[in-house]
């Protein structure tokens, strides 16, 4: 195994033309609105938003649950959701969405021209770079999905398998490497991070099996752990606040992965439909893998990489097959990566190295071009079908905007609602048919009155409230009432949230059914704040984080003369 010389200018300019290719429908068609558009525009407004508040690692949706919000922040890698609330607020927001498809598929296919050289020409490594960019998978997350995190952890992957290589063989000095690439994933997109590690966990067993030692799985799980060290300010948090939430929702109903393996039956035709597309999509690059695979096993040069990618192929293809079941429920946290056929990005991976090795490593030239040209035509063929099935629209993105800028806000997340609310009971919201867009929220409906006998909400009198601040975080006002009432915030009841009357810290309660938050104020002027303030298991996993990084830091500075020699 060696690194091949070659110009990364050239595969850059070649992957980028291929990305720009994949968006050009979006000049004339507007943006492809699939299943998660919304929610991830909506979280890069939001955020966005909360950095003009000076809130510089956002926690709480304030615009969630149409103004109720939700700790949305908390459980959901800041990577995707930070890098576009960075763009747009340096690009108009109809745009963005194009610019960070561009920059995460020309982001993949350098990841995966850094893998390829590995042991491929320098042709064949720019080859496997634009197959991995504009593979079918990443045409499906771009044109059905929108699954903006998903396709930014794609550009980790290939580095992560790249540093296993390199660490699997005793190569110590890219352990900080391959723990901030595994990092990467699970600051990108949880259901990714889970196949990533299973990923490893699988490499580096393959690895000990080949040497023959326990060494890879020595130095492999010191990686891991130090890229949890990395990301533990994101995954210590979230796994412990899990439980104030509704995070079982996250696997409800059509999300459960016995309901997702390849060409399922349900009773929903629209679900079934995106199913089949996807199944077929599987099918191709199994087909597609399989034979290109085959190809290269005849090939000495390949063998190392032939062990390592090929039983990693093989474990994606097995576990998006129905029979595996018994697995998803059964090895730790992998139901909730929910679809089994995101392995297909794994698949990917493989299918775009095998087959830029069959291509360049054919006898005769005439048979490179006729695999090269194939494959491009099925790909053209197969992005030119999901172009003109793919819902096109204009409008979802202004329209968002205008709903946080009034103060109407957006829809919330069902795993992430606290417990004990329900979000469809929240008053104002959410039938689309009752509710008015672009009417702006006024003070009045910020804090109203509990009638605790009737349970329902009315106004509170202008002269009962004068606000001092309202922002995501921090909710001040002084109280004025003539007898014990009780002030219904529209907010969401959280544990996070401090609440103190005249500086003394109380526990607020909570509207039943809605869980929206409560307060009990006795007569007379009273100053309140409510904070939303950094709980125990943030402060330590940032701790935590701080120090692996300095660790890791430190340890790629030393040198260590027993570790092979590299050209990269």
């Amino acid at each position: 195994m060696g690194a091949q010389p070659t110009s990364w200018p050239l595969a850059f300019l070649c992957v980028a033309l291929a990305a720009s290719a994949v968006i050009s429908p979006m000049l004339f068609l507007g943006n492809a609105s699939g299943h998660d558009f919304q929610f991830h525009i909506a979280s890069w407004m939001d955020a966005a938003n909360q950095w003009r508040e000076g809130i510089v690692y956002p926690r709480w949706a304030e615009w969630a649950n149409w103004g109720f919000g939700e700790p949305r922040f908390i459980f959901y890698p800041p990577g995707s959701w930070m890098a576009g609330a960075a763009l747009g607020r340096v690009l108009p927001w109809r745009v963005v969405p194009g610019v960070y498809i561009w920059l995460a598929l020309v982001a993949s296919g350098m990841a995966m021209w850094k893998l390829a050289r590995e042991w491929l020409s320098s042709r064949s490594a720019v080859v496997a770079a634009v197959l991995f960019a504009v593979n079918p998978y990443h045409l499906v997350i771009v044109y059905y999905r929108s699954d903006f995190a998903e396709l930014m952890a794609g550009a980790f992957l290939p580095l992560v398998v790249w540093g296993a290589a390199r660490v699997g063989r005793g190569e110590w000095r890219r352990l900080p490497l391959l723990a901030a690439a595994f990092a990467g994933m699970w600051l990108s997109n949880a259901p990714a991070a889970v196949i990533a590690t299973y990923s490893l966990a699988l490499l580096f067993g393959v690895q000990c099996v080949g040497r023959r030692s326990l060494a890879p799985i020595v130095s492999g799980g010191a990686a891991m752990v130090g890229g949890f060290g990395l990301a533990a300010f994101y995954i210590l948090p979230a796994a412990r606040e899990q439980r104030w939430v509704q995070i079982t929702q996250v696997l409800a109903d059509n999300l459960d992965p016995a309901r997702n393996f390849l060409f399922t039956h349900a009773n929903d035709p629209d679900f079934v439909a995106f199913n089949w597309k996807v199944s077929c999509v599987a099918v191709a690059l199994i087909a597609v893998t399989v034979i290109c695979a085959a190809i290269a096993a005849r090939r000495r040069e390949f063998a190392s990489a032939w062990w390592i990618l090929a039983p990693l192929g093989l474990a994606a293809i097995v576990l998006m097959l129905p029979f595996t079941n018994r697995l998803w429920h059964t090895l730790p946290e992998l139901r909730f990566v929910q679809f089994p056929w995101r392995w297909l990005e794994v698949l990917a991976l493989v299918f775009a190295f095998f087959a830029a090795a069959a291509i360049g490593t054919a006898r005769q030239a005439w048979i490179s071009w006729a695999m090269g040209g194939l494959i491009a035509i099925a790909l053209f063929f197969g992005a030119r079908a999901m172009v003109r099935t793919a819902w096109w629209d204009s409008g979802d993105v202004p329209a968002l905007a205008d709903s946080i800028a009034s103060g109407s806000g957006y829809r919330g997340t069902d795993e992430y609602d606290p417990l004990g609310c329900d979000r469809y009971e929240l008053p104002g919201d959410p039938d689309p048919d009752e509710r008015v867009e672009g009417v702006s929220e006024t003070p009045a409906q910020r804090i109203e009155i509990f009638e605790e006998q009737s349970g329902a909400l009315r106004p509170a009198p202008d002269a009962q409230i004068n606000f001092k601040d309202w922002s995501a975080e921090n909710r001040v006002f002084w109280a004025m009432p003539a007898s014990p009432t009780k002030l219904a915030i529209r907010l969401l009841n959280y544990p996070a949230w401090e609440v103190r009357i005249d500086g003394k810290k109380i526990i607020p309660e909570s509207v039943h059914d809605t869980g929206q938050m409560l307060i009990s104020v006795p007569p007379l002027s009273h100053y309140i704040t409510i904070q939303f303030r950094p709980t125990v298991d943030r402060k330590w996993g940032a701790g935590i984080s701080a120090a692996f990084a300095l660790g890791l830091l430190g340890f790629a500075r030393r040198r260590n003369p027993s570790s092979p020699q590299s050209t990269l």
